[in-house]
């Protein structure tokens, strides 16, 4: 009876602390949401600009519904805020999870997540500073003569929060490498013996996010196979044999 109500109380307690750092999680993303919504036009101007520069004279970024202007920037707002609030967001799960885990365990997690953080905002600004100059000038370099091309204000903050999850996902590769040969899924020896059909895969992934001409692939598929690279070299030196049984406890 006495080991039941110890476990309900631990429950309990984990319960009770996931609930606070939610909470804490929640007021931080609203307090940077705030400085967000009050530049929300700005925000908004500064999304379309990689596109806005290229389109022909006569054409501009149009809302087709009525509450699109008021809508789709309050929502870029509310994704940026998460966006900056992201490392914090993460600290506070490292926060709930960690002392769960043995010692070398959070010696190897740790660095993973600090990397994971800086990798993602490292593919979102690949995205926008180098994809979507070369991506936008294509499109509008292909509109048909008799066709003038009027972007949907909506469609645009859908179209480029896609690309940014998906190069910032895309440069996680090295993270997903290590941990991947840190479970034991696979060995380095067959990440190595496998590149040709990595790479062939990664320019296949290219092909279907980025526009279909050679050079945007090559922007996307390049930069992913150099950092399929710098995974296995990581994982290579990281990866160690498992620490000695004295190290498996966990530290209060």
């Amino acid at each position: 009876m006495s080991d039941e109500k110890l476990a309900e109380g631990t429950v309990l307690s984990h319960l009770v602390e996931l609930r606070d750092r939610l909470l804490r999680a929640m007021i931080v993303t609203a307090v940077v949401a705030l400085p967000c919504l009050f530049f929300a036009n700005e925000l908004f101007t500064w999304m379309i600009e990689p596109l806005r520069e290229r389109l022909p004279a006569g054409s501009s970024v149009i809302a087709t519904s009525v509450v699109a202007p008021f809508m789709t920037p309050f929502k870029l707002a509310l994704l940026a805020a998460v966006f900056f609030s992201m490392p914090y967001l993460l600290y506070q799960l490292w926060a709930f999870v960690a002392p769960g885990l043995y010692r070398h365990e959070r010696r190897f997690a740790m660095p993973l997540l600090v990397s994971s953080i800086l990798l993602f905002y490292s593919g979102a600004a690949f995205a926008y500073f180098i994809v979507f100059p070369v991506m936008f000038q294509f499109f509008v370099a292909t509109t048909p003569a008799n066709v003038q091309m009027m972007t949907d204000m909506t469609q645009y903050l859908d179209f480029v929060v896609l690309l940014f999850f998906a190069f910032g996902l895309a440069f996680e590769i090295p993270v997903a490498t290590v941990l991947l040969v840190r479970t034991g899924l696979v060995k380095v020896e067959s990440l190595r013996r496998h590149r040709g059909y990595v790479l062939l895969g990664i320019f296949i992934v290219a092909a279907f996010i980025t526009p279909p001409d050679a050079v945007s692939q090559s922007m996307m598929a390049v930069p992913m196979y150099f950092l399929y690279e710098t995974g296995i070299v990581l994982a290579r030196i990281l990866v160690r044999a498992p620490p000695a049984a004295a190290d498996e406890g966990t530290e209060e």
